[in-house]
């Protein structure tokens, strides 16, 4: 369901610029959009591994280590190629998965996650990682940004053009109010709808990597520990964390701040509450 909800959403997206892109510019207007983002967005795709490890000055860990020796496991129990194994040097509790592909992925994890969890929540919270890598989020969420950047630089150009006068025609003109009614759709509601829609897709993620957790590591209610203590240690070891990588990490570093169809993860009850369900149809129990 996860698959079939995300695919709608990026359907919703990539008819939400054609939209826009035909109001706008016609077919061309649109495509010179997709064109821009998508040359934005690839930059940091090929290299977003490279980037989000340097921004969190994470250090390459080896066999010797605890948190490489769960993630050499899991890879070789799911089939995938081992990923590069990082450790973030801060108190704050939290994990993340990066890489364009499942041949060029990294998995990193928090000195302050380590010092938290058991073998089990931490086999668990990897797991959850390597599901990202398995799913292909990166590549998804890259392509959920392309189409998002497209349709709020139409929108942007659709500002200018009202600036302008490049827009529409006079408001006394038959069809004017209609034209006024389009434009205040194109500069407004758009890039709010490409947005939730953006989002409501790192949620959709998200549950997909719980349910790959859950069948990978078999241990769905060592996720649903971990995610209670990772959430009660980032409200007192906040991470400082940039906006645009808040949406990698198993639970959102960054405090407060919005909640409902704003949020870049689901709610953390909802996601335990999912995984006990999938415990139960499991026969786990506690």
């Amino acid at each position: 369901m996860n698959t079939v909800r995300t695919a709608f959403l990026m359907i919703a997206l990539t008819l939400l610029l054609m939209f826009i892109g035909g109001m706008l510019g016609g077919r061309d207007g649109a495509i010179i959009a997709l064109i821009f983002a998508g040359g934005m967005n690839f930059f940091s795709y090929w290299l977003s591994d490279k980037i989000v490890l340097a921004m969190y000055r994470a250090r390459e860990v080896g066999p010797s280590h605890r948190l490489y020796r769960i993630v050499e496991r899991l890879a070789a129990r799911s089939g995938m190629p081992m990923p590069r194994v990082y450790v973030i040097p801060t108190d704050s509790p939290n994990a993340f998965a990066t890489g364009r592909s499942p041949r060029h992925a990294a998995v990193a994890a928090t000195e302050g996650i380590l010092h938290m969890l058991d073998d089990d929540e931490l086999e668990a919270v990897l797991a959850h990682e390597l599901s990202h890598i398995r799913h292909r989020d990166i590549l998804i969420a890259t392509i959920a940004a392309t189409l998002a950047g497209a349709i709020m630089m139409l929108a942007h150009w659709a500002r200018w053009a009202a600036i302008f006068g490049g827009f529409g025609g006079r408001d006394d003109d038959e069809g004017g109010g209609a034209n006024v009614l389009v434009l205040l759709f194109m500069i407004i509601v758009a890039p709010i709808a490409a947005m939730l829609i953006q989002l409501a897709i790192s949620r959709s993620r998200e549950y997909a990597a719980d349910e790959g957790s859950a069948k990978l590591s078999g241990k769905p209610l060592a996720l649903a520990s971990a995610l209670v203590k990772i959430e009660q240690g980032a409200r007192y070891y906040p991470l400082r964390a940039n906006e645009a990588t808040a949406h990698m990490f198993i639970v959102n570093p960054l405090k407060g701040g919005l909640s409902g169809l704003f949020r870049t993860h689901p709610p953390t009850e909802e996601r335990i509450r999912r995984l006990r369900r999938i415990a139960a149809q499991m026969g786990i129990v506690r």
